[in-house]
């Protein structure tokens, strides 16, 4: 993630010095032009703290839902035993 933030920042301030379309960018970036967008879309605007925040939000959000799904698997385990 801290890479596409890196790219995306370096495609905006080329963009921004006016030396290059997007598809010239996006070429010396080795990305589509549709992935520059997608990107833009997403992470656009985002720190490195933010990016490594989101990442960690989401590695927890990951492990709560693990653990919402083994507590219900558990209750179902208990309605049949009942």
């Amino acid at each position: 993630m801290d890479q596409i933030i890196g790219k995306l920042r370096q495609t905006d301030w080329e963009l921004g010095q006016g030396k290059d379309p997007v598809e010239e960018a996006c070429r010396a970036l080795e990305i589509t032009v549709q992935t520059y967008y997608h990107w833009r879309q997403k992470y656009g605007g985002m720190q490195p703290a933010m990016a490594k925040q989101l990442k960690a939000l989401q590695k927890e959000n990951s492990h709560l839902k693990k653990v919402v799904a083994d507590q219900v698997q558990y209750m179902k385990i208990l309605r049949e035993a009942a």
